[in-house]
């Protein structure tokens, strides 16, 4: 061949690269996400997944008024990382493969998607929002978004509640009464009790090298075993680690924290009084806890603290505890939602105003106007994900909180400044 044909030939290829170079760079990547969305106190899409197969079904629970068909179809988004500017592939579930069935709480749905397509580490992002919902803000009634570890791609079943639903969340109350349902033939599940210190979340200034280390292990209270099929009920509150499976084999861990009286709600005076401790002394705990009637006591403190206005302090009463609610049903991992790192700032900052997830797994909360000077701060949690909680995060704490966390928790103490202000205790803004 002569040369001549050979440069040609070579100088058509690079500008066909060229040419597809260019195509690529002017293609629309997706906008950014901003996940503060999802940590609104409000009805949400709940998911939940089990492998069948060569297949992973998916199991969602649209919170009424649900609205599928007609521009609000079931769409998937398969993205490598929480960071990726453009996604692996983008899909949407037919109306014919999603069985819907209507239920009191809202729309329960199910749908397979192959295996292939969902290699360990993908972020599933599922929506049911209208094409032109504003993209970067995530509707936690509309989205859902799930990292599918390798422990979520293998686990072969799902937790279900007495009458054969999907559960959808990672605790129950004790007492309660639910299952395991297996693809494929029914398996023995055999169960453990740990003992687990519920300890609470130290301030975000706390030096890491003073906190107190965790065990290394977790001593076990007790086990059980059951037969396939049969239902499940713990009477006694605690972190439970379930095994579904032969006797003979060692199957992944599934852990469930069974909580006390109508968890996430708050009941009793000793769940009203203690998460007052990101507020208050062991002092002033303590004094509460003596009193006659301690229900009783814990409203007198609030209403001490709006100075007799009754209904400022029911309106703190309530901010307050429906922020300690809003953590246990989004934060529950080992202990109870409130407990956490996330759920420390959670109560006492607030919904996160933005919250970006990086690729690495972290999560940086943004106060635009928390810090003393009314200006910016941003709180970072990192993931430490265990057997018994695969979704827990660790604030990265540091000295420089030590004036706004004090600022913030005054806020609350001192009316009339408590309902107004930077670190106000308010609600996200609706978007």
């Amino acid at each position: 061949m002569p040369l001549k044909r050979i440069s040609g030939l070579c100088l058509l290829g690079l500008l066909l690269w060229a040419t597809l170079a260019a195509t690529v760079a002017r293609r629309p990547q997706a906008p950014r996400p901003d996940f503060a969305g999802l940590y609104r106190d409000v009805a949400r899409l709940d998911v939940d997944t089990r492998r069948e197969g060569d297949s992973l079904r998916v199991y969602l629970r649209l919170p009424p008024p649900a609205r599928l068909g007609p521009g609000h179809a079931l769409r998937l988004t398969a993205w490598p990382s929480y960071e990726a500017r453009a996604p692996l592939w983008q899909d949407s579930v037919p109306r014919r493969q999603q069985h819907p069935i209507p239920f009191p709480d809202g729309v329960r749905l199910s749908f397979c998607v192959a295996a292939s397509r969902l290699p360990a580490g993908t972020v599933l992002q599922i929506s049911t929002a209208p094409p032109d919902a504003k993209e970067d803000y995530q509707e936690p009634t509309t989205t859902a978004w799930l990292r599918l570890t390798e422990a979520v791609l293998a686990r072969p079943f799902v937790l279900v509640d007495s009458v054969g639903q999907p559960l959808l969340r990672r605790y129950v109350q004790a007492g309660e009464t639910f299952g395991v349902d297996c693809f494929g033939l029914y398996q023995p599940v055999r169960s453990k009790r740990y003992a687990v210190t519920p300890t609470p979340a130290l301030p975000p200034m706390t030096n890491p090298a003073a906190m107190p280390a965790g065990p290394r292990t977790l001593p076990v209270l007790d086990s059980a075993a059951f037969r396939p099929g049969q239902p499940l009920r713990f009477a006694e509150p605690g972190l439970y680690a379930l095994r579904v499976g032969p006797l003979n084999t060692k199957p992944p861990v599934l852990a469930v924290l069974v909580a006390p009286n109508l968890y996430p709600e708050l009941t009793t005076a000793a769940e009203l009084i203690e998460p007052l401790r990101y507020l208050t002394t062991s002092q002033e705990r303590q004094k509460l806890t003596d009193a006659p009637n301690p229900k009783r006591a814990v409203d007198k403190f609030w209403l001490d603290i709006a100075k007799g206005d009754q209904q400022l302090g029911k309106d703190l009463i309530r901010r307050y505890y429906n922020r300690v609610m809003a953590a246990n049903e989004l934060f529950a991992a080992h202990k109870a939602g409130w407990l956490t790192d996330r759920g420390l700032l959670y109560v006492v900052l607030g919904p996160p105003p933005s919250v970006r997830r990086l690729s690495d797994g972290e999560e940086r909360w943004y106060y635009p106007d928390g810090n003393t000077d009314g200006g910016p701060i941003t709180y970072s949690f990192r993931p430490r994900p265990s057997t018994f909680a695969p979704d827990y995060y660790e604030l990265v704490r540091r000295p420089e909180y030590e004036l706004p966390w004090y600022a913030a928790v005054e806020k609350w103490r001192t009316p009339p400044t408590a309902l107004t202000g930077p670190n106000a205790p308010n609600a996200l803004p609706a978007r």
